[in-house]
């Protein structure tokens, strides 16, 4: 059976942006965060996703109100906003590639710079061959305590060869020098121009840049109700394939465009 990955980031590509609204739900003013992390943090020289983190757990140890615990982001996750078409994608791509290919199955796959544990109490988590997120360790109360893996820029990458090495599921978790074990091109699980990336930020530049020189394609994403702005650029600088409003019901551009990228896979092998 040949495989294809499905690779998409989270925030403002599978859903609104999580950690603007788990900090709005915290009862802190989103903007004013932003301005701490990026003023205080970024600017002196702090890589914004450990930054974010940071200033959350500064945030959990300040008051009861604002005390972050692994039940507190796992209820979050219910309150998540999926972009439209986002909770039967998965199966509508599934019953094409059915229904068009014999022998081709689709694996979809999350990387983001979000918290793992949202993303994890997700609604579609349960569609995902495997993941990789930020993930915070806990108390023996389930407070957060400090940042367990960080996923910023080039770390998401890493995980690309994850996917193709086929270094995916339980068997690979505690195990993070695996991935750079030699095997032979033949032992790939998934070649890398088998795969589709999609994706709406900075962070996932380097994905983009990646998967589109091994012959893969990418697929940049933008909220419709805002301006083109950085998404735009994608476009200019050539890191994607297409550019599409975040809309993945059936009929729509970026629903075609997913299918479109599996026939040109098929077809090419």
């Amino acid at each position: 059976m040949e495989k294809i990955a499905i690779i998409f980031d989270f925030d403002e590509t599978l859903v609104e942006e999580s950690t603007s609204a788990f900090v709005s739900s915290l009862g802190i003013d989103v903007e004013e965060f932003w301005q701490i992390v990026n003023t205080t943090l970024v600017e002196k020289g702090w890589d914004p996703v450990p930054a974010y983190l940071y200033k959350l757990i500064e945030l959990s140890n300040e008051n009861p109100d604002t005390l972050i615990t692994r039940e507190r982001l796992k209820n979050f996750a219910e309150q998540l906003t999926y972009k439209n078409g986002v909770e039967m994608l998965f199966e509508n791509i599934r019953q094409f590639t059915a229904n068009n290919f014999k022998d081709v199955e689709p694996e979809f796959y999350i990387i983001s710079s979000g918290i793992g544990e949202i993303i994890r109490n997700s609604a579609i988590a349960k569609e995902m061959k495997d993941f990789w997120a930020c993930e915070f360790h806990y108390d023996t109360d389930g407070k957060i305590l400090f940042p367990k893996n960080i996923v910023s820029f080039t770390d998401k990458t890493r995980f690309i060869f994850q996917i193709s090495k086929g270094m995916i599921g339980e068997a690979y978790y505690g195990k993070p020098y695996e991935v750079n074990r030699l095997i032979s091109q033949h032992a790939y699980r998934i070649p890398i121009d088998h795969m589709i990336y999609i994706g709406d930020g900075m962070t996932d530049v380097p994905c983009f840049s990646l998967i589109k020189r091994f012959g893969g394609i990418t697929i940049g994403v933008y909220d419709a109700a805002k301006s083109l702005g950085k998404a735009w650029q994608f476009v200019a600088d050539k890191r994607v394939s297409n550019l599409h409003s975040a809309n993945y019901e059936k009929g729509s551009d970026l629903y075609n465009s997913i299918l479109m990228a599996i026939t040109s896979i098929v077809d090419k092998q």
